[in-house]
């Protein structure tokens, strides 16, 4: 599990700035993931609406007025170019 987000700054259009709880902060684009994506993401596609983004205190991650949240450990790669490693569950029988 990667560090949770603990500040988010809107740059322009549909970039927001990241900072992570280790310290690590990122840029990221966010129109791939929600211009022309439709459900929850159509509110998100008005500037205004998609500038309400926060932070969860509790799950680390971003949050919109429609209960809209993101994946934080998605986020921390995509800032840091980091894969995400599953890790490998060991089952006794």
């Amino acid at each position: 599990m990667y560090p949770r987000i603990v500040r988010v700054r809107h740059i322009e259009n549909y970039i927001l700035e990241l900072t992570f709880a280790d310290g690590t902060s990122g840029q990221l684009d966010f129109a791939p993931k929600v211009v022309g994506r439709g459900g929850m993401f159509t509110p998100l596609q008005e500037i205004p609406y998609f500038k309400q983004v926060q932070v969860d205190p509790e799950a680390g991650t971003l949050i919109w007025p429609n209960d809209l949240d993101l994946d934080p450990d998605v986020l921390y790669s995509e800032v840091t170019g980091k894969p995400i490693e599953i890790a490998a569950m060991a089952h006794e029988f």
